[in-house]
């Protein structure tokens, strides 16, 4: 089980459609990288760099990430990424 440390939180991203609201079948290059993620594991936040962080992301949540953030990390065959809580720009409701 991965377990991440501080102010980081292991997401994974979710697979992007194929069609979009419209009914238009996107190519695969037409397909950007998806920035919707589910969150599997949340760090316990506390002292760092001389400020207190309070975890407010929480397991199970899909979010948005930046695009080019974190730490793409593989565990037990499957793709993980590892970011900062302040790397997360926003909770999917």
């Amino acid at each position: 089980m991965l377990k991440p440390l501080a102010d980081r939180v292991i997401i994974k991203m979710v697979e992007s459609e194929e069609t979009t609201k419209g009914g238009i079948i996107l190519s695969p290059s037409a397909k950007e990288k998806p920035q919707i993620a589910e969150v599997i594991e949340v760090g316990p936040g506390g002292m760092i760099d001389g400020k207190e962080v309070v975890m407010t992301i929480k397991k199970g949540e899909k979010v948005i990430v930046s695009k080019y953030s974190g730490t793409e990390v593989k565990y037990e065959g499957e793709e993980y990424i590892i970011v900062k809580q302040s790397d997360i720009l926003a909770i999917v409701e």
